[in-house]
């Protein structure tokens, strides 16, 4: 059985950037086939609508929604919509948790992965220009991915494939309700204590970006101040990013570099030693 995913990217999050790519690193997986239709750089709700047209018309088993700010209307309806066509919904946003509207989320029917560390930018047009926000876009990819909080995303996802292949449909699908936090990103990742200690600092330290973040581009007014602010949190992710390198190499230098491919039938396979063969 080939399990058809669907992936909804509307707007922008780092989780997005390598949402589908996780799931078939080296596309050779027969198991498995992903779409992805995507909004653009908008949350527009008649962006969001074409997507979910697109996405209803491939006829997904299951669809990933995955977005900045999830309690949005353009994203609260793409999830309904698919929802109401009875396509499984696992929502992929950053961290809104301070708002009422998640409590509704959690407790619904869709799935979810709450990244934390997958902070929001700092968007004031004096400060960000298109280098600026790949160049922050680009650290943000190395904390997810070195931290570990990018192979918990793609195992739940990989759980969920399973179950199709098992047979599971609709409603009797066990969907995801992860929220990302700093321990369970870096559990079982490293063999380094120290390397585990730089990367949730890591992990920890971009976290904080989004309320810099916020700070900088929706709290503060004059130019003079909030450019500094928003300026201040790019560091800031830049740092945690040096701090995952350093892990790495920490790792590296142990022989200890933990990697679990998929195998062509979707089966993850593992090894630690970097002559030898996973199994």
């Amino acid at each position: 059985m080939v399990v058809k995913v669907g992936i909804a990217k509307l707007g922008n999050i780092a989780s997005g950037v390598m949402a589908e790519l996780l799931l078939d690193e080296r596309a050779d997986r027969e198991d498995m086939q992903t779409f992805m239709a995507t909004s653009g750089t908008k949350l527009e709700v008649a962006d969001v609508d074409r997507v979910v047209s697109t996405l209803k018309a491939w006829g997904p088993d299951f669809c990933i929604v995955v977005s900045p700010n999830g309690v949005l209307p353009g994203p609260t309806g793409a999830r309904e919509q698919l929802a109401a066509a009875g396509i499984p919904v696992v929502v992929i946003t950053d961290d809104v948790t301070t708002k009422k509207e998640w409590a509704d989320l959690k407790e619904s029917k869709f799935g979810y992965v709450i990244m934390k560390a997958d902070s929001m930018i700092g968007a004031r047009r004096e400060f960000l220009d298109p280098i600026e926000m790949a160049d922050y876009n680009g650290n943000l990819v190395k904390v997810l991915a070195i931290t570990g909080a990018y192979r918990k995303m793609q195992l739940e996802l990989d759980k969920v494939i399973d179950q199709v292949k098992a047979g599971k449909k609709g409603a009797d699908i066990a969907l995801p309700k992860v929220v990302m936090t700093a321990d369970k990103a870096v559990d079982g990742e490293f063999t380094n204590p120290y390397a585990l200690a730089k990367a949730r600092a890591a992990y920890e330290v971009a976290s904080a970006v989004a309320m810099v973040n916020v700070k900088g581009c929706f709290m503060t007014k004059e130019w003079e101040k909030y450019i500094p602010i928003v300026s201040s949190a790019h560091e800031m992710m830049r740092a945690a990013a040096v701090l995952c390198d350093e892990a790495r190499e920490l790792e590296k230098a142990g022989d200890g570099i933990i990697r679990q491919p998929h195998k062509k039938d979707g089966v993850i396979v593992s090894k630690t030693k970097l002559i030898s063969k996973p199994e």
